[in-house]
């Protein structure tokens, strides 16, 4: 692998020609767009992957000499006490940017084969922010090349198998806003019990305030700990928290504990199951079906259970360069052949695509400009749904 820190490092592998100082950003942004638009479609996709090129080159040249600087403690002659705030203040980054790379580039000086994977974008700082803690003398080299091309939530998975974390205890939080738009968080860790036990002393949440009058609510959060093993955290309102204590005692004989896991995933289990059958006529005693009607648009029962299953319930766009679709959410039954020129409704003729590549299809046999815009009449309604040409909406009842 490249190691830049070995003596003898030649820096010019990430030189980078950005030409002659811009004393205009305002006309040259405007230029840069002139020519972006004036571009063919193959001649961009190759301007876009040569930009994406240079900035990985930027991004590891940038690590190396933030690095350095660190080391240097560059920053406290600056008159700042951090590298931090040094990044936020001198260097514009935003928080999350500042934070990932010093922390790569802290692991970069330890492990220099950081710096060629960052160049290769087989990690990224956030990823080797992820991997920094777990990092040795000993593990570094296999765990760098496991972690090569994972992504963000493949890292964290890895580290959830090679790492695990023991699991967290089930809670339920209360979440008031006091008078005058103070919030009071409480928090309550305790091992799971039905809703409505009494609550030891010690158990009685501790009062945390927040000055913010408009504290946001906590983002949810899916989180790895260990091979399948997941810790799953969201703000529920009123009627969600009544729901799941009616849930806990109507479970009481099945699940006497109330376990919150245990609850949840016999709620998924049904609710995924009858979104199936709504969705893709999921069941596992299929009716024979009528006889099909030649002139509906609509796919019968029969043909959207086939083509659920035939497609893995993904979208099924296929580039020209190979790559399918990974898309599963906003799927759509899409006429190969559209309705409006005799495609029927047959196994045959229907595929799923998600939203954005049945619209795209519609562009490619009628041309651009006959979808109708996002936000028209408060949603986005593609040219199909209105002249009966390719996207179909699935079914919701």
């Amino acid at each position: 692998m490249f190691h830049p820190f070995q003596n003898g490092w030649n820096h010019s592998f990430f030189d980078i020609a950005i030409g002659p100082i811009l004393t205009a950003p305002g006309w040259i942004i405007a230029f840069v767009m002139m020519l972006a638009e004036a571009l063919t479609d193959d001649a961009l996709t190759m301007e876009l992957a040569r930009l994406a090129s240079r900035e990985r080159e930027a991004t590891a040249t940038f690590i190396v000499h933030l690095a350095e600087f660190d080391m240097r403690r560059l920053y406290e002659g600056a008159g700042y006490p951090s590298m931090f705030a040094y990044c936020r203040a001198v260097l514009h980054l935003s928080e999350d940017a500042a934070y990932n790379r010093i922390k790569a580039a802290r692991a970069a000086r330890d492990y220099p084969e950081i710096v060629g994977m960052l160049a290769e974008r087989s990690l990224s700082p956030t990823t080797v922010r992820l991997l920094a803690p777990h990092l040795t003398s000993s593990n570094h080299e296999a765990l760098l090349v496991a972690a090569a091309g994972l992504g963000i939530e493949g890292v964290k998975e890895l580290l959830a198998r090679l790492f695990p974390q023991p699991d967290v205890a089930a809670s339920v939080r209360k979440l008031p806003t006091r008078a005058g738009g103070t919030r009071l968080e409480t928090r309550v860790d305790r091992p799971a019990e039905p809703f409505g036990a009494p609550v030891a002393p010690a158990a009685i949440p501790v009062a945390v305030l927040t000055a913010n009058p408009a504290v946001p609510p906590r983002p949810p959060l899916v989180r790895p700990l260990a091979p399948e093993r997941y810790e799953v955290r969201f703000t529920a309102d009123d009627e969600t928290r009544r729901l799941l204590r009616e849930a806990q005692d109507l479970l009481g004989h099945a699940v006497p504990t109330g376990d919150l896991a245990a609850v949840f995933h016999r709620a998924h289990t049904v609710l995924v199951a009858d979104l199936k059958r709504r969705k893709f006529a999921a069941t596992s005693r299929p009716r024979s079906g009528r006889a099909p009607n030649a002139d509906s648009r609509s796919p019968q029962a029969a043909v959207r259970r086939e083509v659920a299953a035939r497609d893995a319930g993904r979208c099924r766009f296929v580039s020209r360069d190979g790559h399918r679709c990974r898309e599963t959410r906003f799927l759509e039954f899409h006429h190969v052949v559209p309705y409006a020129r005799g495609g029927r409704a047959t196994v045959d003729n229907i595929q799923l695509r998600c939203r954005a590549h049945n619209g795209h299809e519609v562009d490619l046999f009628f041309g651009l400009g006959k979808r109708w815009a996002k936000g028209r009449a408060g949603k986005e309604v593609s040219t199909a749904t209105r002249s009966g040409t390719g996207a179909m909406p699935l079914p919701s009842g």
